[in-house]
């Protein structure tokens, strides 16, 4: 926890980390306060507001507990457990089931299609997925093809079959009492995959030490979480490192309530309800949340008043700034960070008012510099350069699950130690802070999304009419950005508005909501280096002359 400080100087003066050798996320987010404050409330479950459910760390301790305990029979030390669920009680259950036993746990978005499934659990060899009935359909035509996968559980299932299991029917009869595996703070524990440019998404290998990790950059964002009173609530899926060790984690951890809630379809009025009716005091907003809350016509009149509102993923302008802090009734500190080292920098404007343009300041624990990306040296204040986090750090990964290459890429070693590039560009201000400037590779970043066009490229190849595709990202007044795809097509097809509306849906279907291409530009042929790969810097040129 943050020691207190009056300036950020004092802070960085005053923190020291505490790793123990020894450490278990599960462990700590529920059996710590369920023996010292049983009834204490943990979760709120709002997504059926006809069955709003309320779950009191003692009662998360004895279902985690009959579920890891239904579980030990099925895994070992280490294997992979998918958790394909949307916000809710049983998506904590599970992941605080599986690392209480040792296993790592997968979060898998539930707006997945089948070929993004197929890869993450085929490449992580995943053993069990907890899902629902949905999830169990998509996946059914997919087992042939995952010969690691030995059980599917089903938390709508009412009873067991060769095919699904039913989670209420495995947790039965089973103890409340479990002894959780004594895990190293540097074992694995979480699988989150993260887009590349080029291929399939890798998998960052996450220890449990990472939630201590992010705890300083969750504390300074919130502005100096917990305080009493505090309830955390976050639109972010639970399946991405931003609900999961931004939001439902290190709620847990500090013994907050922390409301589960994922909409079919984020509008303004649900959200602005939602905090309003359920007293929600802390939120994390990625900015196109913000963005679409931003256009409802009387957002003031939700008469808000929350101590806290972190976000992330881009950066916010003055205008949107001045609008959150009107409307929430707290200026919005932003934060940055990636899968692989989250958390590293934010601002918090109970020790100075956030700045417009600047994405804010190296949290305490964490040095973070602007570098030669080459030589892995320090540039000065006000040079352009990439951004690098000093190793080794407690929120930092393990490795890319199965790629030393690719992890050892991520490293440039200088004269002061070695540094993960997180493979964007900033700027150091005089102030110290860290303005954002872009990415210094092809990642596409989509309503606070990560999306690797490789994998983008390889689905629209799967569609019959294309020959070859290119994919950027476009500019988006909402999003930041959308994909855009550059597609050449297979002898035999013609450009239309109505293939290219096939063409997107393809994807849609097969990956995620937020990858499909939202434009399809024909082509009769893509820029090309002589080694093969597309050039998109020149798509991007060309994107802006069409």
């Amino acid at each position: 926890m943050l020691p207190k400080a009056d300036s950020l100087d004092e802070l960085y003066e005053r923190f020291r980390w505490d790793i123990p050798d020894y450490y278990n996320i599960g462990v700590d987010v529920c059996d710590r306060w369920a023996a010292t404050d049983p009834d204490r409330l943990a979760l709120l479950d709002v997504s059926d507001s006809a069955c709003v459910r309320e779950v009191r760390f003692g009662v998360l301790r004895d279902q985690s507990n009959r579920l890891a305990n239904a579980l030990s029979a099925h895994l070992n030390r280490s294997d992979r457990v998918g958790i394909l669920l949307p916000q809710r009680v049983e998506t904590a259950l599970a992941h605080i089931a599986v690392l209480k036993l040792g296993a790592v746990s997968l979060p898998l978005f539930k707006l997945f299609g089948p070929d993004a499934l197929l890869h993450r659990l085929k490449d992580s060899q995943a053993r069990i997925v907890i899902t629902d009935a949905d999830g169990a359909a998509l996946l059914k035509p997919l087992r042939a093809e995952l010969p690691n996968l030995d059980m599917v559980i089903s938390v709508d299932a009412s009873q067991s079959d060769d095919d699904v299991h039913g989670f209420d029917v495995l947790c039965a009869g089973q103890s409340s009492h479990f002894a959780p595996v004594n895990t190293r703070s540097d074992d694995p524990a979480i699988l989150i995959y993260t887009s590349g440019t080029t291929g399939n998404p890798k998998g960052a290998l996450l220890p449990h030490r990472v939630l201590l990790g992010h705890l300083p950059g969750v504390e300074m964002s919130h502005n100096f979480l917990p305080r009493d009173g505090d309830r955390l609530w976050t639109p972010a899926d639970w399946a991405w490192i931003g609900g999961l060790l931004d939001v439902l984690m290190p709620g847990l951890h500090h013994g907050i309530c922390v409301v589960a809630c994922r909409f079919e379809k984020f509008t303004a009025d649900s959200a602005f309800a939602l905090m309003r009716d359920h007293k929600v005091r802390n939120a994390f907003l990625p900015p196109t949340a913000l963005k679409i809350m931003r256009q409802h016509p009387d957002a003031a009149g939700f008469g808000l008043k929350l101590r806290s509102v972190a976000s992330g993923g881009e950066t916010l302008g003055a205008e949107l700034l001045e609008w959150g802090k009107a409307v929430f009734g707290t200026p919005i500190n932003e934060f940055y960070g990636q899968t692989e080292c989250n958390m590293i920098v934010s601002s918090c404007a109970a020790l100075e008012p956030p700045e417009p343009g600047v994405m804010g300041f190296p949290v305490p624990g964490h040095t973070v510099a602007v570098l030669d990306a080459e030589s892995g040296e320090r540039l000065t204040q006000g040079m352009e350069g990439a951004i690098g986090v000093l190793s080794p750090d407690p929120v930092m990964f393990l490795e890319y699950l199965g790629k030393p290459d690719a992890t050892e890429q991520k490293y440039v070693a200088g004269s002061q130690g070695r540094w993960l590039l997180t493979g964007d560009r900033g700027i150091e201000t005089p102030s110290g802070g860290l303005r954002f400037v872009g990415r210094d590779d092809d990642i596409i970043n989509s309503g606070g999304y990560r999306i690797g066009p490789g994998e983008v490229e390889d689905c629209l190849l799967t569609h019959e009419a294309v020959q070859m595709a290119g994919v950027v990202g476009a500019p988006d007044p909402l999003r930041g950005q959308s994909v855009c795809a550059f597609v050449v097509l297979n002898v035999g097809h013609q450009p239309s508005d109505a293939l290219a509306t096939e063409i997107s849906a393809h994807v849609k279907a097969r990956l995620a909501a937020h990858e499909y291409p939202r434009r399809v530009v024909f082509v009769d042929t893509l820029p090309m280096t002589t080694t093969g790969k597309i050039i998109r810097n020149r798509l991007r040129e060309m994107l802006e002359a069409v």
